[in-house]
């Protein structure tokens, strides 16, 4: 979620007042600001496409939670020692957290282990263990229509009597010290990115959220009219109508055996009533197609936590075996490939078939990514159901990455279009008119040279290094990946290193290569590749052939509140993944908002951006998906590409040899060998396209007029990258809500008649 101070004031419309209040008070609001912790309860790109979300999902009126988990340590910090990550606990509420509310009142049992009995009345869970789920409120305000929703966040408490029933011999005082072990669900955020770890607290904090949110929400569907009808029968009959659960990828998955359990257990529903309100009711949005980020866990370890939960995923998945069988007959290997259940050396559950099998429509989050997704991961499904299957690209909200995080250049767009863009994103178009303008080019330019200069102010203050605020501001921010390339990079920035010492009076643009980003922290050769930029960084940087010409900064401790100084701040945004690798990408989308130029493959919505801006508008380079195809049909030699490219063989030669690591030549080993042996993103055979790519992007960056028109068509065509036109296409294709403008009177204002109405639908 990042910091909340600012983004309240902002979509309250409160900031003016706000800031002249504590000027008045002696005080600098912007110094205030940076006090506040940045909540980071999430990884990555996931984590923040739901604050986006959140954002739009209030601003357009809809009746919408969002349901997670309070951890105690959000994502770790990071800190760089000697050019290697070092992380450091996350301990963001160490003084507080002003934003939330706690809800005792509305605290809620979750179970776990125990064993399952069967009788004529049916399956009873029974001798589990109790952790209860106590819910932290924290207000989602809509921009300026006085909505404000809710994001609901559980933290796990022991009861009270947790383990003291078992300890009747006394020792009273460690059965209190183990209730820990229940309070530990709540305790730390797993900090893996399109990564899946199969660790049973991993599991128990999926199965938490869940037990407990859905109770949440069948309490409120009670309490509500459409609940409370006279039988049992007939109580959950518009469940579906009125209850629209979104599963942001596989983690929340349990949910579907939860609601089942929930409504053939304890409510007593015939199981094909149940399952058809349980299908009606989710959806589920696929996030990444890596094969090793799927999530997988085995029957062993469901079986001991969630023994009835397995019983109810078996019976899922035999029902629905013989649904294919009666379309299929005869073909063992479409059931074996379209089961929930994969066989081998470890019995797993397949969480993405389970998603899809229980959920009425299942999405990609860009056009590219949700044809693989039919097409390639879940061809079976997509062949057996083609209605379910949808695309909706991702966006971004554009009050956090634009209104609050480029003030500037949000009241330069006002003065031309007025200020309603910030509604409706896609009146950005307007800008077309003004390409040519030259007064507007010049203040295009002039924001953006004020936002460079501030960040290389930031950068002295924090970094102790000094750059030239003039140089193109190359950012590549993401979480360190080997699928997103960051390799590559390096290998430019050591390309553009050995051409100016190769011939030192030869004009070159001067630049600086900004890299950030956390890598998990099991992550092995994630982490050698941020010591490789550091330490390629330490050669370059005190390198006097090269003064200021070239300078390479590893950025510490990338989050959300460092996102907003550095990507006002960008020239040149590098998206370049592997293509058919980045499901979508949203910061791709911010840097295109706040006028940098992007650099990128064609994969993600890098793909949808080319075609909104127009692809000459952008700088794309390197293989396309069928050429991927086609070169792991071929058989990809990284040889082929170091033997024929020298600057390539040079670069490469330079990490092997040691030159930037004199004391340890034998450091990159590893990284040397990924790459020649089993580097599956295919470094090399992209190398040489990229290098010509960015020789273009710099012959263009010095002419500074030609430069700003390209990002004036960049901002103007960026409108369809609101997360308020992606959140509206999830509201009417997969909620079947409308979103609503209605702004509701503050309580002093006389209410219109016409306002008590409630707008169709937003019951859900």
């Amino acid at each position: 979620m990042g910091r909340t101070l600012q983004n309240t004031m902002i979509n309250l419309g409160l900031q003016n007042a706000c800031d002249e209040a504590v000027y008045q008070l002696g005080l600098d609001m912007e110094e205030l600001e940076e006090i506040e912790e940045d909540a980071g309860l999430g990884n990555g790109g996931l984590g923040r496409l739901a604050a986006c979300f959140l954002d739009s999902m209030a601003t357009l009126g809809l009746a919408a939670y969002g349901y997670g988990i309070r951890y105690e340590y959000g994502i770790f910090n990071q800190k760089i020692r000697d050019g290697w990550q070092v992380e450091e606990a996350d301990d963001w509420l160490r003084h507080g957290n002003p934003w939330e509310k706690a809800r005792p009142e509305y605290m809620l049992p979750v179970h776990f282990y125990g064993r399952v009995e069967h009788s004529p009345a049916g399956a009873k869970w029974v001798d589990t263990q109790v952790v209860l789920a106590l819910p932290y409120d924290t207000p989602v305000p809509g921009y300026m229509n006085n909505t404000v929703n809710t994001m609901r966040l559980w933290s796990a408490r022991a009861p009270n009597d947790f383990n003291l029933r078992d300890f009747n011999v006394g020792d009273y005082i460690q059965a209190v010290l183990d209730r820990n072990l229940a309070e530990n669900i709540s305790r730390v955020l797993y900090p893996n990115d399109n990564f899946f770890e199969g660790k049973e607290l991993r599991l128990k904090q999926e199965y938490f959220v869940v037990a407990a949110t859905l109770q949440d929400i069948i309490r409120r569907f009670k309490a509500s009219k459409f609940g409370s009808t006279d039988t049992v029968r007939t109580v959950f009959d518009s469940f579906p109508d009125q209850v629209a659960i979104q599963l942001n990828d596989t983690h929340p998955a349990m949910a579907i055996p939860e609601l089942m359990r929930i409504f053939v257990d304890i409510e007593k529903l015939p199981w094909d009533k149940a399952w058809d309100l349980t299908k009606r009711t989710f959806a589920y949005t696929n996030h990444t197609v890596l094969p090793e980020a799927l999530e997988r866990w085995p029957v062993d370890l469901v079986e001991k936590l969630l023994p009835r939960h397995l019983q109810i995923i078996y019976e899922i998945n035999q029902r629905h075996l013989d649904h294919i069988a009666s379309l299929f007959p005869n073909d063992v290997d479409r059931l074996r490939r379209m089961s929930l259940i994969e066989e081998g050396g470890t019995k797993r559950i397949n969480m993405a078939h389970l998603c899809i099998v229980g959920s009425h429509a299942v999405n990609g989050v860009a056009k590219i990514h949700s044809e693989i997704v039919k097409t390639q991961v879940f061809e079976d499904f997509a062949e057996l159901e083609p209605e379910k299957f949808q695309n909706k690209t991702n966006g971004i909200t554009p009050r956090r990455w634009l209104l609050l995080c480029n003030p500037g250049l949000a009241e330069l767009i006002a003065e031309k279009i007025g200020e309603d863009y910030v509604r409706d994103l896609s009146q950005l178009t307007k800008l077309h008119e003004f390409v040519d303008d030259d007064l507007f080019i010049r203040e295009v330019a002039k924001v953006k040279q004020e936002n460079k200069v501030k960040f290389a102010l930031y950068l002295e203050k924090e970094y102790k290094v000094k750059i030239n605020p003039s140089s193109m501001f190359d950012v590549h921010v993401k979480r360190i990946h080997e699928y997103k390339r960051q390799l590559m990079n390096c290998l430019h920035i050591i390309t553009m290193y050995n051409r100016i010492r190769r011939d030192p009076t030869k004009l070159f643009v001067p630049r600086t290569v900004i890299i950030g980003g956390k890598a998990a922290p099991g992550y092995h050769m994630a982490k050698m590749i941020i010591k490789l930029i550091n330490a390629v960084a330490q050669v370059v940087n005190n390198d006097p052939m090269v003064g200021s010409k070239l300078k390479v900064i590893f950025l510490e401790n990338y989050r959300v509140s460092l996102a907003e100084k550095v990507i006002p701040a960008t020239d040149l945004s590098e998206q370049i993944s592997t293509a058919g690798t980045e499901a979508s990408g949203t910061g791709n989308m911010k840097f295109m908002l706040n006028g940098a130029l992007t650099i990128g493959t064609m994969d993600g919505a890098n793909v949808e951006m080319a075609e909104e801006a127009g692809e000459e508008n952008l700088f794309i380079f390197g293989m396309r998906v069928e050429d991927v195809t086609e070169l792991d049909r071929k058989g990809y030699n990284a040889q082929l590409y170091y033997d024929r490219l020298p600057e390539l063989k040079q670069a490469v030669d330079q990490i092997k040899s040691g030159f930037f690591s004199p004391k340890e030549p034998n450091l990159f080993n590893d990284v040397i060998n990924m790459l020649f042996h089993h580097d599956r993103f295919k470094v090399f055979a992209d190398y040489e396209a990229y290098v010509k790519c960015q020789e273009k992007v710099s012959e263009l960056y010095l002419n500074s007029k030609a430069w700003t028109k390209m990002v004036i068509r960049n901002i103007a065509a960026a409108g369809k990258f609101s997360s308020d036109r992606t959140i509206k296409e999830y509201a009417r294709d997969i909620w079947h809500v409308e979103p609503s403008d209605l702004k509701i009177p503050p309580p002093n204002e006389p209410r219109d008649a016409a306002q008590d109405k409630t707008p169709n639908g937003t019951a859900a």
